[in-house]
């Protein structure tokens, strides 16, 4: 860590898909002489440019972006790749006298760069195939009831369906006799380097899916469905993890003749809604998230300076 980064307030703009980060993120950006650290878990993959809404080559040139084009589509990249190539990312704009700007809509990316990641015990195979098998043999949702019981913190982060996360959490409680909702409260503590800012930026429902149906329109009108093509040519196989994001997984679909190319339009447009929906769901529960509430505000100049006023509130409340 650079010694800079203990006197320096390093701001986080996130929000949801469309809500207009890039443009703003850009011009504020220009304006402060800082330099973008991406933390978009799509936008990592490289040939992957207009399904991810990754910034233009020219908006790149206008200001510098880390954390963008730096694995293939078939390689493996996890949080905790992102947070050591982040924290370098950052310790290098801190130690050449610049700003870093960490702009992106990945909350757990996001969350590993506030908070660190809790490793917690390794994993227990026999007794993961225990809880699975209580699962596969009781009512659904069986084990999700056990941790609501256990460790009701813990739960309320974790999706109900969310079967992987479900067990990891009841399997540390059965391996350290502690639930992990207090390993994380211990955790959180420990590992931040950084003082961070974090400014959610927020539209009204009708107006962001409004965008959000525009945008998806302007990806298929900007090639989106030869995008996922090339790779597809490139040898990519349709099950990789990159290419389970919005956009490249209903294509993959409408190639294979699941879904004809109007319902395959149709079905983005719904569940990149959806997503934006599970974003804001995921940042209600940041308490140090501040929400910016930029309804209206279609200019990046008006929402920059919305954020400055966010930023200059938040200095006076210190």
């Amino acid at each position: 860590m650079h010694p800079a980064a203990k006197e320096k307030t390093i701001l986080i703009l996130a929000g949801p898909t469309a809500v207009g980060k890039t443009d703003a993120s850009i011009l504020l950006a220009r304006e402060s002489g800082a330099e973008i650290v991406s933390a978009d878990s799509m936008q990592i993959y490289r040939g992957m440019d207009i399904g991810t809404a990754k910034p233009s080559l020219e908006q790149r040139k206008l200001v510098y972006h880390h954390m963008i084009d730096i694995a293939g589509p078939d390689q493996p990249y996890s949080v905790g790749d992102y947070l050591r190539d982040a924290r370098a990312a950052i310790d290098g704009i801190l130690a050449s006298g610049g700003t870093p700007l960490v702009v992106g809509g990945t909350g757990l990316y996001i969350r590993a760069l506030t908070r660190g990641l809790f490793h917690g015990p390794p994993a227990d195979l026999e007794l993961r195939e225990r809880l699975l098998l209580r699962e596969a043999e009781g009512e659904p949702g069986l084990l999700y009831a056990d941790l609501v019981n256990i460790d009701p913190e813990a739960a309320v982060k974790i999706h109900p369906n969310d079967l992987r996360r479900t067990v990891r959490a009841l399997e540390v409680y059965y391996l350290r006799d502690k639930k992990l909702s207090d390993f994380q409260k211990e955790h959180s503590f420990q590992d931040r380097p950084y003082r961070f800012l974090l400014l959610f930026l927020v539209r009204s429902r009708n107006e962001l899916y409004a965008r959000i149906d525009q945008r998806v329109d302007l990806m298929i009108g900007t090639g989106l469905e030869a995008e996922v093509r090339a790779l597809l040519e490139r040898g990519f196989r349709p099950g990789l993890s990159s290419l389970q994001g919005l956009g490249y997984k209903h294509f993959m679909d409408h190639f294979s003749g699941r879904m004809s190319r109007d319902e395959t339009v149709e079905l983005l447009k719904r569940d990149t809604r959806r997503y934006a929906k599970r974003q804001f769901t995921w940042f209600r529960r940041e308490p140090e998230a501040v929400w910016v509430d930029i309804t209206g505000l279609a200019q990046a100049a008006e929402i920059v300076g919305r954020i400055k006023k966010c930023i200059e509130i938040s200095k006076n409340l210190v």
